[in-house]
C-alpha cells in the first residue's frame, strides 16, 4: 500500500515540485512550494467551493433541525426519518460536504510528505529521467528564508493567518442559523487551532511553514470568492 502511495502521489508531486524549482526564477525551493500549493488549489477550487456552499446550506437548516429534535426527541426512528426528509426536501446531501475534503487528504499528505523530503540532497535519485537533476538544492527562498531551519517568525506568521481564516468562518456561521452548540464550539476554535499552529510550527522546518502559509492565504481568497457568490 505505501508503494502504491508513493509512486502515484508521493513521487509526482516531488517531481513536479523540482521541476518548479529549475524553471522558476532564482532556483527559489520556497517559491515552487508556493506555486505548487496554489495549483493544487486551483485544481480542487471546484470541490472546495461545493464543500463550503453545503456547509453554509447545513448551517441554514439548523433552526429546522432544533425543532425536528425537539418535536421527536423521544423518537430516534422519527427524527431520522424526519430529517432525512428535510434533507431532500432542501435539495441537500449531508455527505456531499465531506467527500471533497476526504479526496483532498491523499493529495495533501503526498504534498507535505514531497516538501519534507524535497529538503534532503539524496531525494534526488527519485527523479524521473525527464526532469533535470539540479544537482543541489538552493536553501535560500525569497533572499532570506533557509527553506531546512526553524524559522519562529514564520510560526507567528502561520498562526496569524489561521487566526484571520479562522475568524472569517466564526463571522459567517455567526450570520447563519447556526445551532448554539456549534457556534461555542467555533469560537473555541478560534482561537486554540491557530495557537497549535504556532506550537506545531515552531520547530519546523521553514519549507513546511511556506507550505502552511500559502495554503491558508489561498483558502482565506477561497472563503471570500465564494462568500461573493452567495
Amino acid at each position: 500500500m505505501m508503494s502504491i502511495f508513493n509512486e502515484a502521489l508521493f513521487r509526482p508531486l516531488f517531481n513536479i515540485t523540482v521541476f518548479l524549482y529549475n524553471i522558476l526564477p532564482w532556483n527559489d525551493f520556497g517559491l515552487a512550494i508556493v506555486v505548487l500549493t496554489l495549483i493544487i488549489k486551483l485544481i480542487f477550487f471546484p470541490l472546495t467551493k461545493k464543500s463550503l456552499k453545503s456547509q453554509k446550506k447545513l448551517s441554514e437548516l439548523n433552526p429546522k433541525l432544533q425543532q425536528i429534535k425537539e418535536k421527536f426527541k423521544n423518537n430516534p426512528k422519527a427524527q431520522s426519518e424526519a430529517t432525512l426528509a428535510l434533507y431532500r426536501e432542501s435539495g441537500i446531501n449531508p455527505v456531499a460536504g465531506c467527500l471533497p475534503l476526504l479526496i483532498q487528504i491523499p493529495i495533501l499528505i503526498g504534498l507535505y510528505q514531497a516538501f519534507i523530503v524535497g529538503l534532503k540532497p539524496e531525494s534526488l535519485a527519485l527523479l524521473y529521467g525527464f526532469i533535470e537533476n539540479p544537482g543541489v538544492i538552493n536553501q535560500t527562498s525569497f533572499g532570506f528564508i533557509n527553506i531546512a531551519s526553524k524559522m519562529p517568525i514564520l510560526a507567528l506568521f502561520a498562526g496569524a493567518l489561521q487566526y484571520i481564516q479562522s475568524r472569517k468562518s466564526s463571522a459567517q456561521l455567526k450570520s447563519s442559523g447556526a445551532s448554539m452548540e456549534m457556534k461555542s464550539m467555533n469560537a473555541q476554535m478560534l482561537y486554540f487551532f491557530p495557537v497549535m499552529v504556532v506550537i506545531i510550527g515552531w520547530n519546523l522546518p521553514a519549507g513546511l511553514l511556506l507550505y502552511w502559509v500559502a495554503t491558508t492565504a489561498f483558502s482565506i481568497v477561497e472563503q471570500a470568492v465564494v462568500a461573493q457568490e452567495r
